[in-house]
């Protein structure tokens, strides 16, 4: 979602404005998730699973997901639901062993297809139908993932995640659309388990694992349903902030900008970084927005609670897509990432990064490359971060046990790793902004592509092993008092007289 940029003297009536400046497509996809707001209570209220039927919410939820999509894509609905009934017939025909793989290859292969025809034939102002397609292609590929997991696998082979999402029964073809097509979901997500949405549409999802207790006492509830009110609030008030947080400052810091022949002519390397990352996390709120609407959405109707906290209060972050202040104050590759995309990082993790067997990290970046799509800037933007990732982590494990010695050397560290990673997020994720190769090298050209020599050179000079202390507190003697050390999975413990006593972990 687009957000406007005026200028930095905007006054109220300049903001809106703005807003109605917006180009049609993106007019409608935000007119469609304000819709969707008082659809979402209105659902919650009249449709409650105490109400009416599964199969009824199913229905209705899947005819509104219809129609806000028309509204947004017109004719493309048509394309977007092909994707959904391609991939049912798959799981239908497919051997359960083999049907996690020819599904994500068939649905991959769908949305990649599209969004080359999109990128040659798109024009000014059209509507960018492949942002469903990419949701449905998570949550297609999740199905048959967990359809294999519950129908193929040994349950003693799964994982603890793995065992509490796979699917044992085949999801009816209403279920199916209802989980893909929803309208909370359709437009912007997030990802969520296709065992919660049933949980949820059955009125089964307030009976979270690790909560019977607060909810229910020898068969009768104890507390009242939560209500989502208070989180819905905060999440929309978060959003007008975001909003106005952007419209003052994207206009003044252009991404463009960093590519400008005069600003890299004139300005050192240093401001040149310092306006990078100004100018890329002005962008960042456009994603915060959306992501934080489609989730207050969510909960609206009723979707998305995740248990109580131990003050009691209720917990709906089930399906957050993201933390922002994590992320603005990430103090490491993997902290960011891990808060930016939630459900795309735990969808990337749970099909890719799991199960491969050979290059974990890398099939895990080419695999989001491709699904975010055709564009080489988005290729270059994660091999750099493959490469800025292999990197944080020989520092991290070679460094990071020497700052913790102290709570001042401790601050020390993480304002210094605070600084170098949102340096280096935005210097990996530029190419991501100027999508093309031209631009993207022409701005890591001017910075003489000095962090991916950095990157190399740390990869290449660190050990592969964190080396540990041999003395990690000491007596009047200097001797170790204790220490735990590990090698090749055993533990050694060393007492006060400096010898080792090995145990097998």
């Amino acid at each position: 979602m687009e957000i406007p940029e005026p200028d930095s003297n905007m006054h109220s009536s300049g903001r809106m404005e703005a807003l109605g400046s917006l180009p049609p497509e993106q007019m409608n996809f935000l007119i469609g998730q304000i819709c969707a707001l008082p659809l979402a209570v209105l659902f919650r209220k009249y449709l409650h699973p105490t109400k009416t039927s599964p199969t009824i919410r199913h229905a209705v939820a899947t005819l509104l997901g219809f129609y806000l999509c028309m509204f947004c894509y017109s004719w493309c609905t048509v394309l977007i639901l092909g994707e959904v009934v391609l991939s049912y017939i798959v799981l239908l025909l497919a051997d359960r062993n083999h049907v996690h793989i020819y599904s994500l290859v068939v649905a991959m292969s769908y949305l990649s297809i599209f969004q080359v025809v999109r990128l040659l034939k798109s024009s000014e102002g059209s509507s960018d139908f492949t942002v469903p397609m990419m949701i449905l292609t998570q949550k297609i590929t999740k199905v048959a993932f967990e359809l294999h997991d519950g129908t193929a696998r040994k349950p003693e082979s799964l994982s603890p995640s793995q065992t509490s999402r796979a699917l044992r029964k085949f999801p009816s073809p209403l279920e199916y659309l209802s989980y893909n097509f929803n309208f909370m979901g359709i437009l912007a997500g997030p990802l969520c388990s296709y065992n919660d949405y049933v949980a949820f549409i059955e009125g089964r999802h307030y009976q979270r694992s690790g909560d019977s207790e607060h909810v229910k006492e020898n068969g009768v509830q104890r507390r009242p349903e939560p209500s989502p009110t208070n989180a819905v609030l905060e999440k929309l008030a978060t959003c007008f902030l975001i909003l106005g947080i952007h419209i003052a400052v994207s206009r003044a810091f252009p991404v463009d900008y960093n590519t400008e022949e005069s600003f890299l002519e004139t300005a050192s390397l240093l401001h040149r970084l310092f306006y990078l990352y100004i100018s890329l996390a002005a962008c960042r709120p456009k994603y915060y927005i959306a992501w934080t609407l489609a989730d207050a959405i969510n909960n609206a109707a009723g979707f998305g609670f995740n248990g109580y906290r131990k003050n009691g209060k209720p917990r709906w972050d089930l399906i957050q897509n993201l933390s922002i202040l994590k992320i603005e104050l990430a103090t490491s590759l993997k902290m960011f990432i891990d808060n930016w995309n939630i459900q795309t990082a735990l969808w990337l993790k749970e099909i890719c990064y799991d199960r491969c067997t050979s290059s974990p990290t890398l099939a895990t970046f080419v695999l989001s490359a491709l699904w975010h799509g055709v564009h080489p800037g988005y290729y270059l933007t994660f091999l750099t971060a493959m490469l800025m990732t292999l990197a944080a982590r020989a520092v991290r494990r070679n460094f990071r046990h020497h700052f913790l010695v102290s709570p001042s050397h401790k601050i020390f560290y993480d304002v210094v790793t605070w600084t170098t990673t949102q340096v280096a997020v935005s210097y990996t994720v530029a190419p991501f902004i100027l999508l093309y190769l031209g631009p993207s090298f022409k701005f890591y050209r001017s910075c003489w592509f000095c962090l991916h020599l950095l990157a190399l050179f740390l990869i290449l000079l660190l050990p592969k092993r964190r080396q540990a202390p041999s003395r990690e507190a000491t007596g009047t003697k200097g001797i170790p008092l204790k220490a735990t050390l590990q090698e090749n999975g055993s533990a050694f413990h060393v007492d006060s007289n400096g010898n080792q006593a090995k145990k097998m972990l």
